[in-house]
């Protein structure tokens, strides 16, 4: 092939530069989200694999031991400790303030095998080792609030071990006795960082649907900017059959012409992604930011992206232009497209059925079906997204052909013909802004979620907000007990510390459904109407459960809390966050409680929805990611489609029609299928919202969209508004009576 005749049809007039531009740009910024998605789950796959070790179960410390008497309960054999083993007790998650601190106490034999991932050696009892983040928030803070519950510093744990950098995880040591009180530890011979399972596969799922819903308009967007001026081009190649060149050839030039911007757009894109990853390593996933490190795709992965995309564009302009047929006198007559049939449906449908066959397989109870309704939830959101796509021009043209009939203008006349005649290259042009309104109104309704667990309101009767409340671990000893109450009280921030007897500890055989007070505290606890004795009685569940009715206090006959032992302790606080921070430091280290002390205003941090708190920063994210690309592929096919239409356009000029018809035409045009479809999109994205939801937990709630979403709606119709106008200008340039005179 001739040099001189390729870079002729490639580079064109001075106005293909612009043209060039375009699929460069819209190329760079393509890849460059392909890559950041990418390298963002390769992130969330290491971050995984290094916090592994915290889900470690272990085997149980203690066995039921022999028993003659099958209706007596025997007490547990403990399981020695071994050099080749470790004791852990999963204290789960420590609360400061509105952080979730990841706490393991360990006790060891002198001389252990065993090494905590990024610690190693166990600290010896009384020391512990902290997370940078963990250990900062330790220095700022004083220590009755949050220090003092773990002991002496002894080093910081390694960032290997680590989630992210801003994790919160603390390694207490311990010694075996105190461990072995509470029964609740286990013993660990090698941390094998067991992979995640349960709901959290459920919350990869939702990760790879939200990566999927940003890709989807961004292949869009790639797909636009490659189409970019095509008329025009088509014109060149016509130029150039005439001169002798075959079809192979036209098409091997639209190729090349495709081809090379698009590599150099890919380049563009590749540096941005790498420029941005300190940025992308900020955003927070299920609480927790990742180490820029952990966002690389490698080499390979990079070249793999850039060559995908510079050989799919190049390959779609070369098929492109070989199916369009361009002869030697060019395609100076519209094409008409092939009408649209009603089995563009089909996909939408298919989609959510999978969607909804996916909610059953998981509820099923079948392993194997359980397995499949992951890759299930995948395909009926990629179905359900391409559905649109393909369902849009369909739409369009049944729309199209009623504002045909009611047409009375020319402008109306002349827009709802070319929409009959194309529907698929008219709704092509707004293919991206509609499928972002999809992909923002499922985000919206996932994120609806979010707002659902709230601190229950003071009131008689419960628990109240400003109360913490713990359990007391068998065995121990009732002056134990009452020194915690005395220290309580004579902290700063405490109003009172008061003590629930029963007959035995809460978790062992033999404790009653209620738990007995004296009269006299029943005030601090927040009751009202309190019964005329010296001792009361309220069920065990004031102590936990939070959200229910209010309990009602009963009367407990004289000398009640003769021979019964405490098994709960409730500190009401003034409220302030140190007091309630104090609070459960002193109930955290006094070593009689069966675990972390809890408080109502505590549940919007331990309820199950924080799998969707997590992920609401994505949400919006993703919201905005997609609007911007909407805009953008908007603007550039509004462009394309002018440029495209130059010539059609530019004889109605010399025919007497006015610009202002013209533009009128241009915003019919785009106004027709976006409000067409914008519905649909709408209602399907809140469908698939409650699909998602419900295939998550099925007791998620969705409720009325944050007023963001209406916002970015907003946002929608603004940006399809000045992406109209802003070709208004372009026009009266390519529809002037002197352009036209030259063309």
């Amino acid at each position: 092939m001739n040099y001189a005749v390729l870079r002729m049809a490639i580079l064109g007039s001075r106005s293909s530069f612009g043209r060039l531009a375009g699929i460069v740009g819209g190329t760079a910024v393509g890849v460059c989200l392909l890559l950041l998605l990418w390298s963002g789950a390769n992130g969330l796959a290491a971050r995984d694999d290094r916090g592994a070790w915290l889900r470690e179960t272990g085997q149980p410390s203690a066995v039921a031991g022999p028993s003659g008497d099958a209706s007596s309960p025997t007490p547990p054999v403990p399981v020695q400790l071994t050099v080749g083993t470790v004791l852990v007790e999963p204290n789960g998650t420590e609360i400061f303030r509105d952080h979730l601190i990841e706490r393991r106490d360990v006790a060891a034999l002198a001389g252990t095998t065993v090494g905590i991932p990024g610690v190693g050696t166990p600290p010896e009892p009384g020391d512990y080792v902290a997370s940078p983040a963990l250990q900062h928030l330790i220095d700022i803070t004083p220590g009755d609030e949050l220090g003092s519950r773990f002991g002496k510093f002894a080093g910081f744990i390694d960032d290997s071990a680590l989630p992210g950098p801003d994790s919160l995880v603390v390694v207490r040591g311990a010694t075996e006795a105190e461990l072995r009180q509470n029964g609740r530890a286990f013993l660990i011979s090698d941390f094998t960082r067991n992979p995640y399972g349960g709901s959290a596969a459920a919350y990869n799922t939702v990760l790879c649907v939200g990566a999927l819903a940003v890709l989807f308009p961004v292949l869009l967007l790639i797909s636009i900017v490659t189409g970019l001026g095509a008329a025009q081009r088509r014109e060149r190649y016509a130029t150039l059959r005439v001169i002798g060149a075959s079809p192979r050839v036209v098409a091997t030039i639209a190729a090349v012409e495709t081809a090379v911007p698009s590599l150099i757009g890919a380049a563009v894109g590749t540096v941005l992604a790498v420029a941005l990853r300190p940025a992308a390593a900020l955003i927070p996933v299920n609480g927790s930011k990742m180490f820029v490190s952990d966002l690389s795709t490698g080499w390979m992965a990079a070249v793999v992206v850039v060559v995908v995309v510079v050989v799919a564009s190049a390959f779609v302009a070369g098929h492109r232009t070989l199916r369009a047929g361009i002869g030697p006198l060019g395609v100076t007559r519209a094409v008409h497209e092939k009408r649209p049939a009603v089995w563009r449906a089909v996909p939408v449908t298919a989609g959510l059925a999978a969607l909804t066959a996916a909610i059953l397989a998981d509820r099923s109870g079948d392993a194997v079906l359980i397995r499949v309704s992951s890759p299930l939830l995948i395909l009926g959101f990629f179905l359900v997204l391409a559905g649109i796509v393909a369902i849009g021009p369909w739409l369009t043209r049944l729309v199209s052909g009623l504002a045909l009939k009611g047409a009375r203008t020319a402008d109306g006349v002349i827009a709802a013909g070319r929409i009959q005649r194309t529907p698929v290259a008219t709704f092509r042009s707004v293919s991206g802004l509609v499928v972002a309104v999809f992909v923002v109104s499922v985000f919206a309704g996932g994120a609806s979620v979010v707002a659902s667990p709230q601190t229950p309101p003071a009131r008689p009767g419960l628990m109240q907000p400003s109360s913490l409340s713990a359990t007391i671990a068998t065995g121990a000893k009732p002056d134990q007990v009452v020194e915690t109450v005395r220290r309580a009280e004579e902290t700063s921030g405490i109003k009172s510390a008061v003590i629930g007897y029963g007959p035995a500890a809460l978790s062992e055989r033999g404790a009653a459904r209620e738990i007995y007070f004296p009269a006299g505290d029943a005030a601090a606890l927040g009751f009202r109407e309190i019964p005329a004795v010296d001792t009361v009685a309220v069920d065990q569940s004031f102590l936990y459960s939070w959200t229910a009715q209010p309990l009602t206090l009963t009367a407990a006959p004289a000398g009640t809390l003769d021979g019964l032992v405490p098994v709960g302790v409730v500190i009401a606080t003034d409220g302030t966050p140190a007091a309630v921070d104090r609070a459960r430091t002193v109930l955290n280290t006094s070593g009689v409680t069966a675990a972390p002390a809890e408080s109502p205003s505590d549940i919007t941090l331990r309820s199950s929805g924080r799998l969707i708190q997590g992920l609401a920063a994505l949400a919006y994210l993703g919201m905005f990611v997609s609007i911007v690309i909407a805009g953008i592929s908007l603007a550039v096919a509004t462009a394309s489609a002018m440029l495209d239409r130059r010539r059609v356009l530019g004889l109605m000029r010399l025919m007497g029609m006015p610009a202002s018809v013209l533009r009128r035409v241009i915003a019919r045009e785009a106004a027709v299928p976006l409000l067409t479809v914008v519905l649909l999109s709408v209602t399907l994205g809140f469908v698939v919202a409650w699909l998602m939801v419900t295939y998550l937990d099925d007791s998620y709630r969705l409720t009325w969209p944050a007023p963001e979403y209406f916002i970015v709606l907003g946002l929608s119709l603004v940006l399809a508004l000045g992406a109209v106008v802003a070709t208004f200008g372009l026009t009266g340039r390519s529809t002037a009576l002197q352009s036209t005179r030259f063309e």
